[in-house]
């Protein structure tokens, strides 16, 4: 008889809440610790756990993470299904069709993988010309890192891979010898990558920059700024490394303010300036807190952008991050000459978009101005969301007299 130390574990076997059951049945991807009945032993990060329902059926299988509130991230929930390489593939290859059409030669930086809402829950992977950054959130993925790695090396062969972290986990992968910011395949020289969005040239500060070292998930308000920046004079408002600014001066801006708290940030919009000599609009940089620029009197505008980062990190700060989006439209307004347009942008999970646009909508109809709105928008289609809480990105146009 084999003795106990060399028998193979037994699955990690979970039951959950009723009100669990019925979310995972419905297709979505988080079970929190809250949400446990039943663990038949203690689990490891990264392992895959089997959740079954009250009658003992199998419910969903998923990365288990003990050292998170969000305690398992489900990859497959209905039927039974084995999680071999050929599921993996078919997985990733899913990923990729879905964006296949969605972007010519002109652009070689989009979302490869968008975490669950591409069924790799915790799991983000942004290309930028020959460099793939893959954003971790969860230790779960730790296990399953060099199974992602070959899969993605099979499809972008000769690509360097970027290894980033979201800080709760960085404790965690310094123990397997892993760190933010780490060359896990090729060579990136100089930290910095430069790749193409509909033929503008940006730079990626793939080793230290925010998120995966830039906001692609905006490139389809950048292109709707664009078909209304000519002969405009246009302010780009928490403007980071000038992505609106760049499609602004294309668009024919008469010129152009970026403004940002950040001088990294404007140093980084007068490369990408750089880049493109093509762009003729003049360009200017202004360092300064937003929120106290724009509430002093000041130069007028046609074309303001605010797109500020979250201002609601948790749910207690959603009350205050609605009226500070109103805040901020009202003052963006009131730079506005007649016939400008308002762009307003909020990327805060915990505030709706019905709430944001109503904020943005509010401020315009106390100004007392005669306004239209002329779009709304959500999530690019790389970015696209398959459950509430991924839906963070919404942006309102406004054109007022």
């Amino acid at each position: 008889m084999p003795d106990a130390a060399s028998a193979p574990r037994a699955r990690l076997r979970l039951r959950v809440s009723p009100a669990a059951e019925t979310h995972i049945r419905a297709g979505h991807p988080w079970v929190y610790e809250s949400s446990l009945r039943d663990q038949n032993r203690e689990g490891e990060a990264g392992e895959l756990a089997v959740i079954y329902d009250r009658r003992d059926r199998f419910l969903a299988i998923g990365l288990y993470d003990p050292a998170s509130p969000l305690r398992v991230r489900v990859l497959h929930q209905g039927t039974p299904a084995t999680l071999d390489d050929a599921w993996w593939t078919a997985r990733l290859d899913a990923a990729l069709l879905r964006r296949a059409p969605l972007f010519g030669p002109d652009t070689d930086g989009y979302r490869v993988v968008n975490g669950e809402s591409d069924g790799f829950p915790g799991l983000v992977v942004d290309r930028y010309a020959q460099t793939l950054v893959l954003k971790l959130y969860t230790a779960a993925w730790f296990p399953h890192l060099e199974r992602v790695l070959g899969l993605l090396a099979a499809r972008f062969p000769g690509f360097a891979a970027v290894l980033r972290l979201s800080r709760n986990i960085q404790t965690q992968a310094g123990a397997l010898g892993l760190h933010d910011g780490q060359v896990v395949a090729g060579e990136v020289e100089d930290g910095t990558v430069v790749f193409h969005e509909t033929g503008l040239a940006f730079e990626a500060d793939v080793l230290r920059g925010q998120k995966t070292g830039f906001f692609l998930d905006q490139r389809d308000n950048r292109r709707r700024v664009e078909k209304h920046a000519r002969g405009r004079r246009v302010l780009n408002a928490f403007s980071f490394s000038g992505g609106f600014s760049l499609y602004a001066a294309r668009g024919g801006a008469a010129e152009v303010v970026s403004l940002d708290i950040s001088a990294h940030a404007l140093a980084s919009a007068k490369r990408n300036f750089a880049l493109n000599p093509e762009l003729n609009a003049p360009h200017e940089t202004v360092q300064a807190d937003v929120f106290e620029w724009l509430a002093e009197p000041g130069r007028p505008f046609d074309l303001v952008i605010l797109d500020p980062p979250s201002l609601a990190r948790r749910e207690t700060e959603r009350a205050g991050a609605i009226r500070a989006y109103g805040k901020l439209a009202a003052d963006g307004i009131r730079r506005l000459e007649r016939g400008g347009i308002l762009v307003s942008a909020s990327c805060s999970a915990h505030v709706s978009a019905p709430e944001f646009w109503d904020a943005v909508r509010g401020a315009a109809g106390r100004s007392g101005r005669v306004w239209r709105e002329l779009a709304t928008s959500g999530h690019a289609p790389d970015h696209h969301a398959t459950f509430p809480e991924a839906q963070y990105l919404k942006a309102i146009f406004l054109q007022l007299d």
